[in-house]
């Protein structure tokens, strides 16, 4: 838990570094500044306020929802406002995936190949590493499953554009719905797992070790010659 804790702070703290480029290089910033001019812009002329959620919508008065309804009605007809709108949402979505992507790619696929044994930052230093479930030493295409399909994209990915929708008043309840399920999932996993595996080992078919005290073997045949060659080991010391 220590490893998987520091390896998500390292994580976390480099995808905002490498978002803020992105923001930087894409201009994120002004166009949601314009875009909150125009919002605000809508607002102070109809007194109503956008950001709300659908039960507070539903609590207002018949003549506040139409004051509501003629703002929003004004709002999507302008073209530059929804435009702005639109780019912000995609340049969102862009920075989030690319920083989150570039994150995972380092820390959790180059990093480990450099170490060796899937080893990531956090598993070096608390001694642990990841072989196969008959432990065998993890190959790039496994780690590659493991990182970008099993971590990044099912995992990270689409909690966070489930997120982002819901930022947005995109995705209402079924949204957390989602969130909820996922969540959940990756509970029962877990806890019924006897190695206390997540998605991302089950798919990759990984198991996390202690590094001192796990015997790694390098192919497949290795660990087949070894059972071999303690099974005669056990066999002959029976007889003698």
């Amino acid at each position: 838990m220590s490893a998987f804790l520091l390896d998500g702070i390292l994580l976390s703290i480099l995808a905002v570094g490498i978002g803020t480029l992105l923001s930087l290089i894409t201009g994120y910033d002004s166009y949601t500044s314009r875009m909150n001019e125009a919002f605000a812009r809508f607002e102070n002329e109809y007194g109503v306020t956008f950001d709300i959620t659908q039960e507070e919508y539903e609590a207002y008065s018949t003549e506040k929802k139409e004051q509501y309804d003629a703002a929003y009605a004004a709002l999507i007809q302008d073209g530059e406002a929804v435009g702005l709108y639109q780019k912000v949402v995609n340049l969102m979505l862009l920075i989030v995936t690319f920083s989150l992507l570039a994150a995972f790619l380092i820390l959790e696929f180059a990093v480990p190949l450099w170490f060796g044994y899937g080893r990531t930052v956090g598993k070096r230093i608390f001694g642990l590493a990841l072989t196969t479930q008959e432990g065998v030493r993890i190959r790039t295409v496994a780690l590659l499953v493991r990182t970008l399909l099993g971590k990044f994209t099912i995992e990270t990915m689409i909690p966070a554009y489930v997120i982002i929708m819901i930022f947005f008043n995109m995705a209402g309840l079924l949204g957390t719905v989602l969130l909820f399920v996922l969540a959940v999932c990756q509970l029962i996993l877990y806890f019924t797992s006897e190695n206390r595996m997540l998605l991302h080992d089950r798919m990759a078919g990984t198991v996390v070790v202690d590094f001192a005290s796990q015997t790694i073997f390098d192919t497949h045949e290795d660990m087949l010659e070894a059972k071999k060659k303690a099974a005669a080991e056990k066999a002959a010391h029976r007889e003698w």
